[in-house]
């Protein structure tokens, strides 16, 4: 059966800084659960849902993964790979006085340890929810922004760095753009790194147990996959790209490819994350991090 087809949108939404909100934008009943399906969203479709999504769960968020999460440890997946031990940045020594650009930032947990090494690091996400949790937490030495990734509200060449840790990049339809927007924003020589859900990931079931290690979905059908309530309108979107895709994306985006990382399940974490699990890291990469250059 072919999937529900939605009418082109539209792309991107203007960026903002916080200011005073009426409060999360819930589109789904709190008795209804949204229907899983895969079919096609738009850049606008899926920006305002990623923003009512974060709004309504970040609190359920926060609570879920906090501890694991830290306040201020640069944490870049599920697996625990840190940025103290991976130096994907560069060395934590040299990061003082460095402009940093975090985003899909969260509570600002990053940007949090960022800043205790010197940098000054400004901390972006779609959701006002995510940085008001990032306030109770703490932001002194940080700058808080609340917009779109499509659309940075910054100069051009304002940051040496760029970071996002599971942040933005799998929720948007145009992801090409949203890397010439941090092309844009970085000064020559700059570096961005990204990680996301590891592309092979998408052909298995978001299963933590032995069913999550059989294949039931083709690696390379591109469809989204969208929960929508029982009016059709989308209110989670995630985008799926192969491993090549990715690649692709980075140079049309202006960067060169310096580095891929897909990190190893370590014996030390016996957590369980979604889809995330001890058994499923020691046979099958979960994360891929990619490290970018601007040349």
């Amino acid at each position: 059966m072919t999937p529900p087809q939605s009418p082109p949108e539209p792309d991107g939404l203007p960026g903002t800084v916080p200011g005073p909100q009426s409060g999360p934008q819930s589109v789904v009943a709190a008795d209804a659960d949204p229907d899983a399906v895969r079919r096609r969203a738009g850049a606008a479709q899926s920006s305002r849902a990623s923003r009512s999504w974060w709004d309504r769960n970040a609190d359920e968020y926060q609570n879920e993964h906090g501890g694991f999460l830290g306040d201020d440890r640069f944490v870049w997946g599920p697996e625990g790979l840190d940025e103290e031990s991976a130096r994907l940045l560069g060395d934590p020594a040299e990061l003082a006085g460095r402009r940093v650009l975090e985003i899909g930032a969260g509570a600002a947990q990053c940007a949090r340890w960022l800043a205790a090494r010197g940098a000054l690091p400004v901390a972006l996400d779609l959701s006002h929810r995510q940085l008001q949790h990032a306030l109770r937490i703490g932001a002194d030495g940080l700058g808080l922004v609340q917009a779109d990734a499509g659309a940075l509200p910054f100069a051009d060449g304002s940051f040496d760095l760029a970071c996002s840790a599971y942040g933005a990049v799998p929720f948007v339809a145009d992801p090409v753009a949203v890397f010439r927007e941090v092309h844009r924003v970085l000064r020559p020589g700059g570096r961005w790194v990204f990680s996301v859900t590891h592309p092979i990931r998408w052909a298995l079931p978001d299963e933590p147990g032995p069913d999550g290690l059989t294949f039931t979905a083709s690696y390379f059908d591109r469809t989204p996959y969208v929960e929508q309530d029982e009016q059709g309108r989308a209110v989670y979107v995630e985008h799926h790209r192969t491993l090549g895709d990715r690649v692709r994306d980075v140079v049309a985006g202006g960067f060169r490819l310096v580095d891929l990382v897909e990190p190893e399940w370590p014996a030390w974490n016996t957590q369980e994350w979604g889809g995330w699990s001890p058994l499923r890291g020691a046979l099958v990469p979960g994360t891929a991090i990619f490290v970018c250059a601007r040349d």
